[in-house]
């Protein structure tokens, strides 16, 4: 398999990831005893989203870096392209919901159109302590931390080629961090770094981020030779962090469950393997950013509209009307995939494209 060939488990992975979250946030407004533990765990979706995002940026760009043709300015766009469109039309989305819920006479949370949080939110910073409150639309506190990570990727890249030939050492390396950091963050500050969100999210993003990149390198410098290994690998990996969340186990196990099963789910890819490659499951995971940010804002939408019309007391729903809720948030996404977020990165791509076509050439070039 090359440099930025398409590895469809992952895109696949990132669809149950997103469902996880989905699951997390949801949860709540569901009228039925408390929640399974491996619902409880879900925001550790956003960190499976984070180490993929490390190790599918290396996949991508690695080579580039390494052979001294890596263009910033242009991945910078590329990435702003793929986040930012849609991140800026749920922001508004939820600043006209909160105005016209207002003007109807409803409650409407005072975060939500927090104005002092607006610039940082517009700039993606949101998530480096620099919004008072988490308003506007909240998941995108991780974009922003996403954001800091492009910012900031070929120094993880860099750290990367500096191990190329100790791989494992590597993952070793990163895996030793995230625990250390984990255990320290949740000394000084009294929660967990896999809780922060605005005010430490940019910090959040760090150690799963040099995880990612870390398996990448071992993935890349030992090429895959049997398939059953791999895929039982990935199993072993998958039902790892499953029974581990279901216990309620330390993040850190979970965490790094996660990374394995990236890992072997990959090396599954490379070895011919067609796991989790299904044409509808890929589709899925190609919207689960769709997924991801729109399932707040609708969470809001459906929940305080279904409890208006049955005149339901408190913001709880019966089995049946949650999970129509649930259910819905796929459509939805599929529709924001195609009228915003594709067509928006499709044209930002076009105008980097277009303005490439300007640039004067060098002489002798």
């Amino acid at each position: 398999m090359t440099d930025a060939q398409h590895i469809r488990p992952l895109t696949s992975l990132r669809f149950f990831a997103a469902f996880w979250v989905v699951l997390f946030h949801y949860w709540p407004a569901l009228s039925a005893a408390a929640a399974p533990m491996v619902v409880g765990k879900g925001y550790l979706g956003v960190e499976l989203f984070f180490i993929l995002s490390g190790f599918i940026l290396c996949h991508v760009y690695r080579t580039e870096v390494e052979e001294g043709r890596f263009a910033y300015g242009g991945f910078l766009w590329a990435r702003l392209a793929r986040v930012y469109p849609l991140h800026l039309a749920t922001l508004v989305g939820m600043g006209v919901l909160a105005a016209a819920a207002g003007a109807a006479g409803f409650a409407v949370d005072a975060n939500i159109l927090s104005w002092e949080s607006l610039p940082a939110n517009l700039l993606l910073m949101q998530a480096w302590g620099l919004a008072p409150v988490a308003g506007w639309n909240h998941p995108s506190w991780s974009i922003s931390a996403e954001w800091f990570a492009y910012l900031t990727f070929p120094l993880f890249a860099w750290a990367a080629l500096a191990l190329k030939s100790r791989p494992l050492t590597a993952v070793v390396l990163a895996a030793v961090f995230m625990a250390a950091l984990y255990e320290l963050f949740a000394a000084l500050a009294g929660h967990p770094l896999t809780l922060a969100t605005i005010r430490w999210g940019a910090l959040r993003i760090v150690p799963c981020f040099a995880l990612g990149c870390a398996l990448h390198s071992l993935w890349r410098a030992r090429p895959a030779r049997s398939v059953p290994w791999a895929v039982a690998g990935a199993a072993f990996s998958g039902a790892g962090a499953f029974g581990l969340a279901s216990i309620g186990a330390s993040d850190t196990l979970i965490v790094l469950s996660l990374g394995g099963l990236i890992f072997f789910l990959a090396r599954a890819a490379q070895a011919g393997s067609n796991l989790m490659s299904a044409a509808p499951l890929t589709y899925l995971g190609e919207i689960s950013y769709s997924i991801y940010m729109i399932c707040v804002p609708w969470k809001i939408v459906f929940v305080n509209g279904v409890s208006s019309l049955l005149k339901l007391e408190g913001d709880q729903l019966p089995l049946a009307v949650w999970l129509i809720g649930v259910a819905a948030v796929v459509p939805l996404a599929a529709v924001s995939y195609h009228l915003i977020e594709k067509p928006a990165r499709d044209r930002m791509k076009l105008w980097a494209g277009l303005w490439k076509g300007r640039a004067p050439k060098v002489a002798g070039a």
